[in-house]
This record gives C-alpha cells, sequence and structure tokens, in this order.
C-alpha cells in the first residue's frame, strides 16, 4: 500500500462514533463528506485567519507582509472583521429565515388559511403574552395569539426609532443597560441584517471597533429571530417535555418504510409524523411492517423533543444512513443540507425530498412547501414516496450498524421548571442556584454547535461532557452536539452513574426522587433542550439564576461551549452569549488570527466591555480545563461579592 493510500485510510477514519466507522471501513461506490475533506488539503490559509477579502471584485486580496493593503486601502483588521460580520449576518439570516416561516403559518392560521395546524399550548401563549403585558383575561386564545404575532411581526420588521421588546423582556435589567449604553440593542431583526450588509459594503465602514459593535448588534438580532422562532414553535406545536427513545443508526428498521427527516424547520416534520401515522396501513399493504421515521441535525432534534422521533445521525455523517441501503426517503427542509446526499442517494435508490424553494438539489424530488393550506397533503405526498421507495427496495442487500443508544430528551426550560418544582414548588430556580452556591454544582454548561472535521467528528463533544460531568457540572445540550451525545449514550440515566462526579450525580439523583411518580424513567445526565434555534432556552435559564442571585449574568458561573463549530449560525450564537457575559469556548478557531486587534477583542477586550468573551481551544481536555477555571472563577467572586455586601450591609453589586 502507497503513503498516500495510508495517510487517505487514516484521514478518512476522522470520527468516533462505531456506526459511522462501520460504514467507513466499508468500499463505498460514493465519496463522503470524510473522503471530500482529505481531498481539500491543504486548506487556504489566507482564507483560515480572515485576511481573504472578496467583498468586491477587484479581489480577491490576500494580506501579506509584501502586500498589506487591500487594493481599496484596507488593512487585515478592517478585512477580518468585515467579514465577521458578515458570517454573524449570515447566522442571523438562517436564523429569522427559519422563524420568518413559523410566524407566517401562526399569521395564516389567525386568517383561517392553516387548518392542519392549531395552538397545541395555550399555556406557553399566555405565558408569552403575560411577558409582554398583552391581556389574556376574558379573551379567546386566537385573539391573544394574534396580539402576540403583531408584536413578534414587529420586531422584525421595525425601522427607525424603537427598540426590539423580545430581547428587552427575556433578559436581566443588566444587559438591557448594557445593550442600550453600548448601542448594539437592534430595532429590528431585518434591519439588523440590512444595515450590517450595507456596513461592510466595498468603500463603507473601516473601523474594526465600529465593525465588531455591529456584528454584536446583529448576533442579537440573531437572538431575537431564534428566540421567536422557539416560543412560536412552542405555541404551535407544544411545549417539549421529557420523552425516552434511543439513537443512531440502529434505529433503522430493514423490515419497514424508513424516512429520516433533515434540516431545522418543524413545521414540515411535525406534519410528517402525522403523515406517518396515518399512513401506516398502506406501508403495511406495500409489504413493510409499518414506518420508521428517524432525525437527523435539527429538524431531527425538533421532532425528537415533541414526538419522540429516535435521532440516527448528526450533521457530518448525514450522507452515511443512506449507504445503509435501506432508507427509503429523505426529506429535507432547509439549512446543514450537504449537496453529497444527492449523488449518495443516485447510487442507494433513496429518495431525497427537497421541500423549500430555497434549498433545492439538482436531481433531488421537490415538493414546494410553502401553503399552509395542504400542508398535510403534501406530508402524506413525502410519505408515498417512501413507500414507492420501499417497494423498490424490497430483497435488496440492506447493511446496518446494529449500534444504538438509550436517548432521555425533551428539557425545555419549562420542563426543567417542572422537575424543580417537585423539591421546590414555591421558587423552582432556587433547587439550581442553592446547588451552586453550596458548591454541590460546580457550575452550568451548555454544549452546542455543529460537526466540524478539523476536529475527529463527535470526539471534543465527549472528551468535553466527560470531564465537565465527573467535575459536577451540570450539562445542557443543542443541536449537533446533542446529536452526538443521544448517538454516543450520554443522553442516558446510565450515564450518569459512568461519568457524574459525586455533585452531580447528587443532584441528579435528588430530582430522580422528587420525579419518581411523574417520569417514565430516570433522568440522563445531559439535558437536551432541542435543536440549534433553542440556544435561547439556555439564555433564560441563565437569566432566572442571575435574577435569583440578585446579579447580573457575568457574574453567575454559567459558560458555553461550541466543541466542535462549523457554521455562520455558530458565530452567531457564540457572539451573543458573550454580549451576554459568557465565557464561549469555541474548539474550532473562527477566522480572526490573521488581525491581532480583531482576536485581541474576542478574547480579551470583551471581558471588559460585556463580561463575556471568546476562548479558541482545539484540544478537548485544556478546553474543559479553561471552561472549570471561568466557571471556578465566577463563583469564588461571586461568594466574595456577597461576603462583602453581607459585611457591610448592602445589596451585591451587580457590576462585574
Amino acid at each position: 500500500m502507497t503513503d498516500i493510500k495510508k495517510k487517505k485510510q487514516v484521514d478518512r477514519n476522522r470520527a468516533i462514533d462505531p456506526a459511522v466507522l462501520d460504514i467507513l471501513a466499508r468500499e463505498l461506490p460514493v465519496d463522503t463528506a470524510y473522503d471530500r475533506y482529505l481531498a481539500q488539503q491543504p486548506q487556504c490559509k489566507f482564507g483560515d485567519t480572515g485576511i481573504c477579502c472578496r467583498i468586491c471584485i477587484q479581489g480577491p486580496c490576500r494580506i501579506t507582509p509584501k502586500a498589506p493593503r487591500g487594493v481599496c486601502g484596507a488593512t487585515a483588521y478592517t478585512i477580518v472583521a468585515r467579514n465577521l460580520v458578515r458570517s454573524v449576518t449570515g447566522g442571523a439570516s438562517a436564523h429569522s429565515d427559519h422563524a420568518k416561516h413559523i410566524l407566517l403559518t401562526l399569521k395564516a392560521l389567525l386568517e383561517g388559511h392553516a387548518p392542519d395546524y392549531s395552538i397545541k399550548s395555550s399555556e406557553k401563549l399566555h405565558a408569552v403574552a403575560e411577558r409582554f403585558e398583552i391581556p389574556i383575561v376574558g379573551r379567546a386564545d386566537m385573539e391573544i395569539l394574534a396580539d402576540v404575532v403583531a408584536l413578534a411581526m414587529e420586531d422584525f420588521t421595525r425601522m427607525g426609532s424603537g427598540k426590539v421588546k423580545w430581547i428587552e423582556k427575556t433578559v436581566t435589567p443588566g444587559r438591557v443597560e448594557k445593550f442600550n449604553d453600548c448601542n448594539i440593542m437592534p430595532t429590528s431583526v431585518f434591519e439588523a441584517i440590512a444595515s450590517a450588509t450595507a456596513q461592510t459594503h466595498v468603500g463603507m465602514d473601516a473601523d474594526p471597533v465600529n465593525l465588531i459593535f455591529k456584528a454584536l448588534a446583529t448576533s442579537l438580532a440573531d437572538y431575537t429571530g431564534m428566540h421567536i422562532g422557539t416560543d412560536m414553535s412552542d405555541i404551535l406545536f407544544g411545549v417539549p417535555k421529557p420523552v425516552y427513545t434511543e439513537a443512531n443508526m440502529g434505529v433503522i428498521n430493514p423490515t419497514k418504510v424508513n424516512i429520516a427527516v433533515h434540516g431545522h424547520n418543524p413545521l414540515l416534520s411535525e406534519m410528517i409524523v402525522l403523515a406517518a401515522r396515518e399512513l401506516d396501513d398502506e406501508a403495511k399493504e406495500a409489504g413493510a411492517e409499518g414506518i420508521q421515521l428517524m432525525g437527523i441535525c435539527c429538524t431531527g432534534n425538533e421532532v425528537l423533543m415533541r414526538q419522540g422521533v429516535p435521532p440516527v445521525t448528526n450533521f457530518m455523517s448525514q450522507e452515511l444512513p443512506i449507504m445503509t441501503g435501506a432508507i427509503d426517503a429523505m426529506v429535507v427542509d432547509l439549512q446543514c443540507i450537504m449537496p453529497g446526499i444527492q449523488t449518495a442517494a443516485e447510487c442507494y435508490n433513496t429518495r431525497i425530498v427537497t421541500t423549500s424553494e430555497n434549498a433545492k438539489i439538482p436531481g433531488a424530488h421537490h415538493i414546494d412547501f410553502n401553503s399552509e393550506e395542504n400542508a398535510l397533503e403534501q406530508a402524506k405526498d413525502v410519505i408515498r414516496i417512501g413507500i414507492d421507495g420501499f417497494r423498490e427496495r424490497v430483497g435488496s442487500e440492506c447493511s446496518i450498524p446494529d449500534i444504538k443508544n438509550k436517548v432521555v430528551a425533551g428539557f425545555s426550560q419549562e420542563a426543567l421548571y417542572e422537575l424543580f418544582s417537585a423539591i421546590n414548588p414555591e421558587a423552582p430556580i432556587k433547587v439550581l442556584t442553592d446547588a451552586l452556591k453550596s458548591g454541590e454544582l460546580r457550575g452550568v454548561v451548555l454544549l452546542c454547535g455543529c460537526n466540524n472535521l478539523k476536529v475527529k467528528h463527535d470526539e471534543s463533544h465527549i472528551v468535553i461532557a466527560q470531564e465537565l460531568a465527573k467535575n459536577d457540572v451540570l450539562l445542557l445540550a443543542t443541536g449537533c452536539a446533542a446529536g452526538s451525545y443521544a448517538k454516543l449514550g450520554l443522553l442516558s440515566s446510565e450515564a450518569v452513574d459512568m461519568y457524574a462526579g459525586d455533585g452531580l450525580k447528587a443532584f441528579i439523583n435528588r430530582l430522580n426522587e422528587a420525579n419518581a411518580d411523574n417520569l417514565e424513567g430516570k433522568l440522563p445526565l445531559i439535558f437536551h433542550m432541542g435543536s440549534c434555534v433553542d440556544n435561547s432556552r439556555s439564555t433564560n435559564l441563565a437569566t432566572a439564576i442571575a435574577n435569583d442571585l440578585g446579579v447580573d449574568i457575568p457574574k453567575i458561573p454559567f459558560a458555553a461551549s461550541a466543541p466542535e463549530a462549523m457554521s455562520e449560525k455558530a458565530i452567531a450564537i457564540g457572539s451573543w452569549n458573550v454580549a451576554m457575559g459568557l465565557p464561549v469556548h469555541v474548539g474550532v478557531v473562527p477566522p480572526v488570527t490573521g488581525s491581532e486587534l480583531v482576536n485581541g477583542v474576542a478574547l480579551q477586550i470583551a471581558h471588559d466591555v460585556y463580561g463575556g468573551y471568546f476562548m479558541w481551544e482545539t484540544d478537548p481536555q485544556l478546553a474543559a480545563q479553561k471552561l472549570l477555571e471561568a466557571l471556578d472563577y465566577r463563583s469564588w467572586k461571586l461568594k466574595v461579592h456577597e461576603q462583602t455586601a453581607e459585611k457591610f450591609g448592602v445589596t451585591a453589586s451587580t457590576a462585574w
């Protein structure tokens, strides 16, 4: 075997999931993301450090010691800052587009044009209305919903004066004051995105600090769109509660019609679940034992959280379930969908069904899922495409890795509060804050983000989680990070016994005992809070902790980590978490290191202004230690401030 072949064999297996490795070990008729990553080496260092400018067509301009300025005179710090703003804008655009579709469906429901949808959670509707002082007494739910939707639409489209209400009413008073003082409180989602794009056009803003502030303002627009998307999805589809299922490729059943839902938008996938139940008899008439639905990426997270649909894999390995030969259809909506799935599907007779006008793939089936009036019928069309695929597959060889793990998911903030209420019904959040103050819990960390082959697939997620768990950190998860934990067994009660430190184990077991009559089984090591659009759920929890302790978010032992960050959405999410005042670890260094100034702002100066800051660390063991140090520093400082306040009989300072 040549050295090249040896290198390919080693590098191709950039994963720790045994199901993924099982498929990669085969002779495949088509390349995968793992092969294409290898083919891209070495990757461009100019792009990697952010010093390549393609904003106008005089370029691309690449900054070097011999050419320290672009054609227009832009320096490295301007180029890196502009690229950062554009990345955040791309992420905010994706999340706001998601939320826009949810809002428009609710608007259609109000107008009588969406008969297949309904309000599934009056409680969430009323909670959102009360947050904004919208009257609910003596009013019908549809009347209340009309006011909530109108306010959300205004936060999307407001121009000129005014500020986003969804931020003002969901974060601490200290954060509202900080955002206003720094002039980064957005007027509306669409205005922030449009002005950020204009500000980075050729011949516009060259001030790196001003550009970074614009990136943070746009990231807050991203937070707004995400929060609205989560709130509206909860109203429309129900607030997630604990569900018990399984994950990984072993959930594929060769005797059933196997249909994977993939993407990010629950509008279609919720209908797919309903349609699959109604068409189960049609599948049996075709010779199948029934219909097996499974999820990929955040659409998978959405239907997992609300419907208990098992996850089959996450972003990086989305092509591999097709290569089992048993996937009859993969229906995709939007975001994080690799074009490579169509090439794989053509080799294995899988039907790819695209459903969004702005996310088409050449060669795929397309059902234009833009009309709310016949949503269920369109979902049935998708299911029937899968049934046709099964008919053609019967008798074909399938090779499915026999690997799956137990999963407990569905932990919205409301679900967590219900667990806490079994111990302290008067003040549920005190169950958590008391554990933090006593030292039983060392802190709270949100594990989020994507997959990225610059690190070994799933490894950083798993290593960091295990290290934090044994050090008594309460762990929350969203997005493809949560997908890693589902596939590899960390969303199970068994993982508590295997990995939790004594303090974390005691905390979880106390919740288990108090909720024994209300849960189907025991609680998991990591609390799955939803898709990447649901990251606002963790911020709501951080806000509640801060408010209960009487301080602002930068003082509490709470951090975030994106061990395998990949997309513009991850950059946007990380940026608003920094603005919220959290230490944010990123396990793949983003393209900012080409400017010491911009990199320094992200790593150090941001803390001076907002209390939050980035930490770049590619080694997962070191990353876990840095997160623990950040939590310990905050716990120590919080204790010192409380002791000082008690000594002098004053209120603890909310500053940091």
